[in-house]
């Protein structure tokens, strides 16, 4: 080989690097965007939406999976008429592409707030692999041919299965936790599992003996010290070798609900749970629980009184919901004889002196909402079995987020929790760099974005409030958008797909 030849080679190699690299950023491919990190850098969506001036919006069954795209593509998933369905649309027009229907199954049971059309697929230049609680894997190319399918028991889960999919090199990889789990590790129900991207065939399996049901997805994690599997779990999160399973680290120290997808930046990883209940704080404020607890309040007395421990009562969890809202609180037996010895119980934690109402003093006194302890924690990379109190940098236990995962950008991590509260975290000390109330309450379970410079934050109530990122708290936009949305929103050069209760818009 000449000395021109191999310049030659060495160009067209770097070349297809740099165009590898280039596809992976402009394609919002799983949850979340590349490695579930949403980051969009180089894109440029609006910052200023308007709700009647979408480019398209095009109906879609229930759901609440996030868009993904690849290319002019979006892909998605929804439940039409007791079916489990995936769906392609063209990204410049919204027109429905094709539409492929799973193999009928019974659909598993889910709380209220969540869906059997959970998961968000994943797409890479060939397929598009799509995760159903309630079947399992299914694979189609850009056309909607199915190319595999995979058949998986649905785990049990107190909520519902939520988890997604996620890829590295020609490995799909999956979490299945389950509550069902036994503690032998080789009857292991929970376990993470890779497969073969062209064909659907096993490539490992890792028992996961600790863990019980979560809803959080896996992630990549590239460091100094080489590539990991960043699967978290209930209580803990861990490390893999991506190539073979092989389970290298953990760190402890996590409630029970792990819902967000860990992010990594400035060679750290971030990991946030909240506490068991969605408190962020470890202090606890009453005031909201007890304020909520007063829509119970029927003659206004500003008591609560035995007569009004209704079948109607809900003791509240998440005050910053409306009661009726099905993450509320935690409501009484239907049945009569249940409700009737649960009615007597809460009534008599509380009344205290025995005059047959509840004051706010004393419904502060005990407060009992939520197990544990929320944290964010920063690991350093590096170590080997529990490195919980060699490689933790640092933790912090307030403002953290019930289901949005952080963004990292610039030195600096984003966090919205219910009652819109955000964030800002300096990434070298944990210091908060500013805690704000966005001007937009309510419930957040779609995960921060960040394009532009600026962070996009959706409020399930569809309020888009769009912040500048920085140490200070600049809020560029804000627009309601008199939708619901508990979805994710994807991102392209120049547009944001949104996913409502009831369509898929696109805003350029």
């Amino acid at each position: 080989m000449t000395l021109l030849q191999l310049l030659v080679g060495v160009l067209l190699s770097l070349g297809a690097s740099s165009l590898a690299v280039e596809a992976e950023s402009v394609n919002w491919n799983q949850f979340r965007g590349p490695n579930g990190a949403g980051l969009a850098t180089g894109f440029k969506p609006p910052l200023r939406i308007v709700a009647d001036q979408a480019a398209w919006k095009t109906p879609l069954p229930p759901g609440k999976s996030s868009p993904v795209l690849w290319g002019n593509r979006l892909f998605i998933t929804g439940v039409e008429e007791g079916r489990l369905t995936t769906l392609a649309l063209d990204a410049n027009s919204g027109k429905v592409l094709w539409k492929r229907l799973a193999p009928e199954v019974s659909l598993a049971r889910v709380h209220r707030a969540n869906s059997v059309a959970a998961s968000t697929p994943c797409v890479d230049e060939d397929r598009v692999y799509v995760y159903f609680g309630s079947y399992g894997l299914l694979c189609y190319d850009h056309e909607g041919l199915e190319l595999w399918q995979k058949p998986i028991p649905t785990p049990k889960s107190m909520y519902g299965v939520s988890t997604s999919p996620i890829l590295h090199g020609q490995r799909l990889i999956l979490v299945l936790d389950d509550d069902a789990n036994l503690p032998d590790s080789k009857l292991s129900r929970s376990k993470v599992i890779a497969l073969d991207c062209a064909t659907g065939e096993p490539v490992w399996e890792t028992p996961r003996p600790y863990n019980r049901g979560a809803w959080s997805s896996p992630m990549i994690w590239k460091h100094e010290r080489g590539t990991e599997l960043v699967v978290l779990g209930n209580g803990r999160v861990y490390g893999y070798e991506p190539a073979t399973g092989e389970e290298r680290w953990y760190v402890m120290g996590f409630s029970r609900e792990p819902i967000a997808v860990p992010v990594a930046g400035n060679g750290q990883l971030f990991v946030s749970v909240s506490m068991q209940g969605g408190r962020g704080d470890v202090a606890l404020d009453p005031e909201p629980f007890w304020t909520a607890m007063l829509h119970f309040d029927r003659d206004g007395d500003g008591r609560i009184g035995r007569d009004e421990i209704t079948k109607d009562f809900t003791s509240p969890f998440r005050p910053e919901l409306p009661p009726g809202h099905p993450g509320f609180g935690m409501p009484l037996p239907s049945d009569p004889a249940r409700r009737r010895k649960r009615q007597n119980d809460i009534f008599g934690w509380r009344d205290r002196n025995k005059d047959g109402f509840w004051t706010q003093e004393e419904f502060a006194a005990d407060m009992r909402v939520g197990h544990g302890q929320p944290n964010l924690a920063a690991i350093r990379a590096g170590g080997r079995g529990d490195i919980t109190e060699t490689h933790v940098k640092w933790n912090l236990r307030r403002g953290i987020p019930e289901i949005p995962s952080p963004v990292f950008h610039a030195g600096r991590l984003y966090l919205v929790r219910a009652g819109g509260i955000l964030s800002c975290v300096n990434t070298d000390t944990g210091e908060v760099m500013y805690r704000e109330r966005l001007g937009a309450a309510g419930q957040y379970s779609a995960s921060p974005v960040i394009a532009n410079g600026h962070v996009y934050l959706f409020s399930n109530r569809g309020v888009l409030t769009v912040v500048k990122c920085g140490d200070a708290f600049t809020v560029t936009h804000q627009a309601d958008l008199d939708v619901a949305v508990a979805a994710t929103p994807a991102m392209d050069q120049d547009t944001l797909y949104l996913r409502t209760e009831d369509a898929l818009l696109a805003f350029r």
